[in-house]
């Protein structure tokens, strides 16, 4: 049996809970500042109000105060809190954890330098502890397609843990593998992370074409748009193949659970989606973040803020081309200058030739 410890008790750190207490691990789910209601009703009543179900026995949920306590001892340390929430996350886990700890990552996204240099989230925690600290811990994370709530209620669910040493990897594996939750491991850190932060600026495109249909008085048409978002889910893994690629992993990996499969689950709807639903439907994106869905956390806009933004200092340094992630860029002139919904055809797949 191990002791893990959550920083984070968010749906999809909570849905882990399952898996892992169900093989006898001791599991502590630790709030955030901002889940103290969650924390609450996990401690009167049993029950995660976002995800509607009751917690495993062997999780018990602690709140913020409670955390240097929890995390002391720890065989395996989460990071369940959400991409912006990184920089905090980095702060309180360099006074909380403690060498030969495992650190466990769920958090997805980049941030970026000011010439453009994409730093992956893990990599954005490590810079916040003592160096020597720092590499005494354990770094790996969890990728591939997982939707929480199908997570909880045991819904088959294929996901790759990747970090830089395999025994450490098939350690963490251990602790999470069931019947129903399916674990594989790689050594491709950065290729798996790059392809697990990328595919979320992608998931916002998957909602155009159904916006675009109900503008047009069609979404109950028998013909509807699956070409424009087979071409539009095309271009994004030929960007996310080529992200990884950037970032130093193998490219093989955007054809698994890392790249496309991630992809898909995360395309198929939620949040992210129904942002570019808005923006198909003629919405500028401004309006749909500052009143359609104002105050929502949407991870993909966030992504493309950051991946996007950072291309053009990329470009003007010749690490990239200028032809190269045309439906990123576009996706960025979309989120952040209100451009038109008029998409770049005969840019995407090298171009017409």
């Amino acid at each position: 049996m191990a002791k893990i410890a959550v920083l984070g008790a968010g749906i999809m750190a909570t849905a882990l809970s399952f898996p892992s207490s169900e093989n006898g691990n001791d599991v502590h789910l630790i709030g955030t500042f901002l889940d103290r209601e969650i924390i609450d009703s996990i401690q009167k009543t049993g029950v995660h109000p976002d995800l509607g179900l009751k917690v495993n026995d062997g999780v018990t949920a602690h709140q913020l105060e409670e955390a240097a306590e929890v995390v002391h001892g720890a065989d395996v340390v989460m990071c369940g809190v959400n991409s912006f929430g990184i920089e905090w996350a980095g702060e309180q886990l360099a006074n909380l954890l403690e060498p030969g700890q495992k650190l466990l990552t769920i958090t997805k996204g980049m941030r970026a330098d000011d010439d453009g240099t994409l730093k992956l989230l893990p990599n954005v925690i490590k810079s916040y502890l003592d160096p020597e600290l720092a590499e005494q811990i354990s770094w790996n994370a969890i990728t591939g397609p997982s939707i929480a709530g199908e997570l909880a209620v045991h819904h088959d669910t294929c996901v790759v843990f990747c970090g830089h040493d395999q025994d450490d990897l098939d350690f963490i594996a251990n602790l999470f593998r069931t019947d129903y939750y399916h674990v594989w491991t790689s050594l491709d850190f950065d290729g798996y992370e790059t392809g697990a932060a990328t595919k979320n600026v992608y998931a916002f495109a998957a909602g155009f074409a159904d916006g675009m249909l109900r503008k047009a008085g069609k979404e109950n048409d028998r013909y509807v748009m699956y070409n424009y978002s087979a071409a539009v889910f095309a271009q994004g893994q030929r960007e996310l193949t080529s992200f990884i690629k950037l970032m130093g992993g193998n490219p093989d990996t955007a054809t698994g659970l890392g790249g496309v499969g991630d992809m898909y689950v995360t395309s198929a709807g939620g949040r992210n989606v129904k942002a570019g639903g808005f923006v198909g439907e003629g919405v500028p994106f401004s309006e749909v973040r500052d009143r359609l869905m104002k105050g929502v956390t949407l991870e993909g806009v966030a992504a493309i803020n950051v991946i996007g933004a950072a291309l053009k200092p990329l470009t003007e340094r010749g690490v990239i081309g200028p032809e190269e992630y045309p439906l990123c860029r576009f996706l960025y002139s979309v989120v952040a200058e209100d451009a038109p919904l008029e998409m770049p055809w005969d840019k995407f797949f090298g171009g017409l030739k």
